[in-house]
């Protein structure tokens, strides 16, 4: 099984930047996608970002552009740059990977981390 630890959230000013972390550790063979989501108060869990195992982004287009998502397959890690950012940003900004556990298995299983507050003030 696995077992997704998101870090580096915080609070910040509007403007500045801010990066946070997720980290996969468990036993399993292979990490497929891996992406980044936040949930802000009153509104809808969106798609920040999703990379492939391969490295290939997409980013939800209003974020293009000021949030940049990286992975290191050896730390099995995931990273998101967040830059100039805004008020609207502020969420729990969490992790996800598509997982599959056993070399045998035919499908990925879906894991999430528990999610770490970012909050931007104006």
């Amino acid at each position: 099984q696995a077992h997704l630890v998101e870090s580096g959230g915080g609070l910040v000013q509007a403007g500045q930047s801010l990066s946070v972390t997720c980290t996969v550790s468990g036993t399993f063979f292979k990490i497929n996608d891996m992406a980044w989501y936040r949930h802000a108060p009153e509104r809808e869990r969106e798609l920040v970002a999703s990379i492939t195992s391969g490295g290939s982004a997409n980013y939800a287009h209003s974020l293009e552009g000021r949030f940049t998502i990286s992975r290191d397959n050896a730390k099995n890690t995931i990273s998101l740059q967040m830059n100039n950012l805004k008020p609207e940003d502020t969420a729990v900004y969490y992790c996800n990977a598509e997982i599959i556990v056993n070399r045998w298995d035919t499908h990925n299983l879906i894991y999430w981390g528990q999610g770490t507050h970012v909050t931007v003030s104006s």
